[in-house]
């Protein structure tokens, strides 16, 4: 199949081949005001992604208790609107998000290829292996930051604050009985990732190690294999441990952020049902709230999710900008 041709993102020229200081300057270098609109886009769907939760509230109450056909027709056909204007604009927040990381990627790329060819990285020869894997699997998931460095926490950021919100307006007792089940996610996390920071780091470094020996090796002659296969097997060997560990602490930390959204909709339950028996609220509003909550549980997740991306890229820039110094 012949594809026709995307037009790359060009970031501006500075005429300095130093590195950025910062992981959020890179950013920025590498995109520009495109973040601004790629912001406003994600802004657009955290808003777009609320509404569902009213119109679920209205069906039930207004439109299926009441027995009103014409009402339930009207809010079913806004409600598949609402999904695939939200569905649309997603897809295109995703499309214009790849396209900046991926042009990030391709500058990068051709940038540190043209200074490491003129020498410029003042590691000589003897680095070959450190080089093709910078300029390989590194960069791209350095410059694979760049398209939603800022629009995701946005996007998802927007729909807690907006879920949050609306749900405190509507019910403000079970909104914050809800809320206070997110809460020990945001102490955990951090705690756990500064553990995850180091292992990623230690792993790099021995990535680049391991590749600078392979490179080094001379197919045909023993002697020289029997010597350098020893550190390349050690460093294999630790490269295992230290996968083995970051799964222990990603897994771990998923398992104990699953088990606290969980919470979240149990205690709307509890809670709702009580003030519903005693008719102080309505099936409509729990109903929404629980599909809140459950919706909130997904942003939340991606929250924390770009919270260890956000440090493996920053430990991941201050690499690369070691190695280009």
């Amino acid at each position: 199949m012949k594809l026709f041709r995307i037009r790359p993102h060009e970031p501006k020229s500075t005429g300095d081949d130093r590195p950025a200081q910062s992981l959020w300057r890179y950013i920025w270098l590498m995109s520009g005001r495109h973040q601004i609109v790629v912001c406003l886009i994600a802004i657009s769907v955290a808003a777009l992604g609320i509404v569902p939760l009213e119109l679920q509230r209205r069906l039930v109450d207004d439109a299926i208790s009441k027995q009103d056909m014409s009402l339930l027709t009207v809010l079913a056909v806004i409600y598949l609107a609402v999904v695939v204007v939200h569905s649309a604009t997603k897809f295109m927040l995703r499309m214009y998000e790849g396209w900046l990381s991926e042009s990030a990627i391709r500058h990068n790329r051709r940038h540190l290829s043209r200074l490491y060819a003129e020498d410029r990285t003042g590691n000589g020869e003897g680095e070959n292996g450190r080089a093709v894997s910078i300029i390989g699997s590194e960069i791209e998931k350095l410059g694979g930051f760049v398209g939603d460095g800022l629009s995701q926490p946005v996007v998802n950021a927007g729909m807690l604050i907006f879920g949050i919100g609306y749900m405190v307006s509507v019910e403000p007792i079970i909104g914050l009985i809800g809320i206070l089940a997110l809460i020990p996610q945001i102490a955990l996390v951090p705690v756990i990732q500064k553990q995850i920071n180091r292992l990623i780091e230690k792993r790099v470094e021995k990535m680049r190690e391991v590749s600078d020996e392979l490179s080094e090796l001379h197919p045909g002659h023993d002697d020289d294999h029997r010597e350098l296969l020893d550190p390349i097997h050690r460093g294999i060997s630790y490269l295992y441990n230290n996968r083995m560990w970051f799964f222990i602490l990603k897994f771990g930390m998923k398992t104990l952020i699953n088990l606290l959204n969980a919470l979240a909709p149990l205690s709307v339950l509890i809670v709702g049902g009580y003030l519903a028996i005693r008719g102080e609220t309505s099936v409509g509003i729990i109903v929404a709230f629980i599909s809140g909550f459950d919706r909130m549980s997904s942003p939340m997740r991606e929250l924390l999710s770009y919270y260890r991306m956000a440090a493996q890229a920053a430990v991941q820039h201050r690499m690369i900008a070691k190695w280009m110094n």
